[in-house]
């Protein structure tokens, strides 16, 4: 993964947070397959004003991701390594149920972050960028549907934000971040639209 990110071939690059899940606010959930909350088709709807007609859409495999890249995208592919970081013994555990400290290493130093049976997120981070990578190229313009997690070690990698400071980038339940990525590295187009 690069600090700064260029391209001699521009890209135009959509990052679609799934809807809303239903669950409660108060579990901790990753990789969990979860039922969707909101409504697809209105989500959709009105995620098409504010995406390309046309780009290669690219999701998870959670059927949060799923169902609104089908949604809209009949041609879309799915991408097991586009899926949320695996929680392990935390998921579907109330984040009060979490021992103390459990989360210290996630606000201090996010990259050495692993749950107990779960997942490293430096692993999570490094198969987004590889997914990001693949998909990207020969595309001038590409949509990724997925979650949280994975929204921000991408937008932060090719930010060439430290890895620490992910943690500030929090993407809303069924919006779109844009960034236009060309020969002088990334630029931040528009952010939850």
């Amino acid at each position: 993964m690069n600090e700064l990110f260029r391209l001699s071939d521009p890209l135009d690059l959509y990052l679609v947070r799934h809807p809303r899940p239903d669950v409660d606010p108060a579990l901790c959930y990753g990789v969990t397959d979860l039922p969707v909350a909101e409504d697809i088709a209105a989500c959709a709807a009105r995620l098409r004003t504010v995406l390309p007609s046309g780009a290669a859409v690219v999701c998870s495999p959670l059927a949060r991701a799923r169902l609104l890249a089908e949604a809209l995208s009949e041609g879309a592919q799915l991408d097991e390594r586009l899926r949320e970081l695996d929680f392990g013994e935390w998921e579907l555990k109330p984040f009060a149920d979490i021992p103390a400290g459990g989360f210290d290493v996630w606000g201090s130093s996010l990259i050495d972050f692993r749950a107990p049976g779960g997942e490293p997120y430096a692993d999570m981070a490094r198969r987004v960028w590889d997914a990001f990578d693949a998909h990207r190229r020969g595309r001038s313009t590409l949509v990724l549907v997925g979650h949280n997690g994975p929204m921000r070690a991408l937008t932060g990698t090719l930010l060439g934000l430290p890895a620490d400071r992910w943690l500030n980038l929090e993407f809303d339940f069924g919006r779109v971040t844009h960034l236009a990525i060309g020969p002088l590295g990334p630029k931040l187009r528009a952010f939850n639209r």
